[in-house]
């Protein structure tokens, strides 16, 4: 079974994410966004192959990348908000004039100055990504990664299709933000670990990966209303908010049903229950 090589793979994505962060004194959006990718990327990768490799190898990285991300999400959450209200603004001038009162609404659509130097915690955060990278660059260099069993691989893939259907199952039997989130987590996981297998069936799997990215990016839209919901701290109970407040609650919430809209005939057609993985893929007649 022809695969993509994966160690290889592996070190690209700290390399460049470690390009990236040397380019620029402080990241922006975008270099943030890219980055945040790579690290998931790569731990999608980790769970893929970590039947095959020492724990305490797995779990180190695993950890190190996901620190990456975590120290990074902050910096890309604020930016993502207000693009998400300044868009609601445009299509809404009128709501947002009696909106005008609201104090986070204001500090969220409001664009902050560029600082003239970075802050100590910056530095402090920056130097940390950047030695956190260095070292897990080094410890992928240096661990054996040349005998995968392809079939071992094979089997975790199909570990994670499983636990996207149990998702797509749970979010349609019960459609709350929470579980919204994991499916989009769980599909991203099983997008990026497919790349792994694309020379076994190019031209599905090359389709099978353009549905999933259309579905995980109708996802992140609709979860970065649910952050922003959450930022602002609505909480419904019968007119015990501003009705311009609860008027612009309805109008997230029919963004985020139109997102979903999007993500359920894609979702049903990869992942409903009773579908075979290696059918979805294309892998029936290379496996018998």
């Amino acid at each position: 079974m022809k695969l993509n090589e994966i160690k290889p793979a592996l070190s690209y994505y700290i390399a460049e994410a470690v390009a990236m962060l040397k380019s620029v004194d402080f990241p922006d959006e975008s270099s943030v966004h890219d980055i945040r990718v790579l690290m998931k990327k790569a731990r999608a990768v980790l769970n893929l192959i970590s039947p095959q490799l020492n724990t305490e190898f797995v779990v180190r990285e695993y950890q190190s990348l996901r620190e990456v991300g975590r120290i990074m999400r902050t910096w890309r959450e604020t930016s993502v908000l207000r693009k998400s209200l300044k868009e609601l603004k445009k299509k809404n001038q009128e709501l947002f004039l009696k909106l005008e009162s609201n104090e986070r609404l204001m500090v969220l659509l409001r664009k902050p100055e560029p600082a003239i130097e970075l802050s100590d915690s910056e530095k402090v955060n920056i130097d940390q990504i950047g030695l956190i990278l260095h070292k897990s660059g080094y410890r992928i260099r240096f661990e054996p990664m040349n005998t995968f069993d392809p079939m071992l691989l094979l089997k975790e893939l199909e570990s994670t299709f499983n636990r996207v259907t149990r998702n797509y199952l749970d979010c349609r039997n019960n459609p709350k933000p929470d579980k919204i989130h994991e499916l989009r987590k769980s599909s991203k996981d099983f997008l990026y670990q497919l790349w792994i297998f694309r020379p076994v069936n190019p031209k599905v799997i090359k389709q099978v990966e353009k549905k999933l990215d259309s579905m995980t990016q109708n996802l992140g839209r609709y979860n970065d209303l649910t952050q922003l919901i959450r930022d602002i701290g609505y909480k419904y109970e019968y007119k015990a908010n501003p009705p311009e407040m609860d008027e612009l609650m309805i109008i997230v919430k029919e963004k985020q049903d139109k997102y979903l809209e999007k993500v359920w005939p894609v979702a049903y057609e990869l992942f409903c229950p009773g579908k075979s993985f290696v059918n979805v893929l294309g892998f029936k007649l290379l496996l018998v």
